[in-house]
């Protein structure tokens, strides 16, 4: 079993072009391809840290807001495209009001 199929909770495939944003470095971590209630993956033109830890700033369309969530990587691998990694990230830390807004975001249609 590969490390994707170890999945917690469903996962929401994202259509938009949602940036998650290092809240430390003001800069984009990755473009966020899909998210759940424990974790997301992101593709990105930086490396990660392996179980680095990240806080950022996720956008969420159609919610209203955006969510600060703090993330600890748990796998990446280079993406078919040179320069871009996958990687998987599980949900360490999320505050009451921003985990209520991801709740509500993803039972959104």
């Amino acid at each position: 079993m590969s490390t994707r199929d170890q999945r917690r909770a469903p996962r929401k495939p994202v259509d938009a072009g949602i940036v998650a944003i290092d809240t430390i470095a003001e800069q984009p971590l990755g473009n966020v391809c899909n998210v759940s209630a424990s974790g997301l993956l992101l593709i990105g033109g930086r490396e990660p840290r392996s179980e680095g830890i990240y806080q950022v700033r996720i956008a969420l369309p159609d919610a209203g807001g955006h969510v600060e969530l703090g993330l600890q990587e748990q796998w990446h691998e280079p993406a078919a495209s040179p320069g871009q990694f996958w990687a998987g990230y599980r949900i360490i830390a999320v505050g009451n009001s921003h985990g209520q807004l991801l709740e509500r975001w993803l039972r959104q249609g």
